[in-house]
């Protein structure tokens, strides 16, 4: 009987932490699409961010064992097909986040937003060329894990 009991508790207790982590990856996925939302895409680099799955979409990297969110890279790799538009800081959910990468995009002369610098995590930032203008907000200097940072080009 008190075997039994075990049993059941530690099958509720897996099934409470699996519910638990679907609920934060559900909010992942969420501040990615109001991420996107905030994005001018007329080439539709982002057709792919549809769907439950976000680690299927094109530039988005989730944690193997985890499924949080890990990577955002929307580098324009062809020269062409730019993102502009505002930088939502629904970013800011993705907890897990130690790779961003922006470079190369139009961000037609918007400052850098400052909550950039909230990333905990956050280990490599790339917001080179990406046409981004004003000032580089001071707090990026609070980034402690950050060991690559690119700003070529702010304007």
């Amino acid at each position: 009987m008190a075997n039994s009991k075990t049993t059941l508790i530690l099958l509720i207790a897996f099934l409470l932490s699996l519910f638990f982590k679907l609920l934060i990856i559900e909010g992942e996925r969420i501040a990615l699409l109001e991420f996107k939302h905030g994005l001018q895409d007329p080439f539709g680099r982002l057709s792919s961010w549809v769907g439950a799955d976000c680690y299927k979409w094109r530039g988005v990297k989730c944690n193997n064992q985890t499924g949080n969110v890990v990577k955002v890279n929307l580098k324009n790799r062809d020269g062409f097909s730019y993102l502009g538009g505002e930088i939502s800081d629904s970013l800011l959910d993705l907890k897990h986040l130690n790779y961003l990468d922006q470079s190369l995009n139009d961000f037609q002369g918007i400052s850098i937003p400052d909550f950039l610098a909230s990333f905990e995590r956050l280990k490599h930032l790339d917001l080179s060329y990406a046409e981004f203008g004003g000032m580089v907000p001071t707090h990026l200097g609070n980034l402690s894990q950050l060991t690559y940072l690119d700003l070529h080009g702010v304007i």
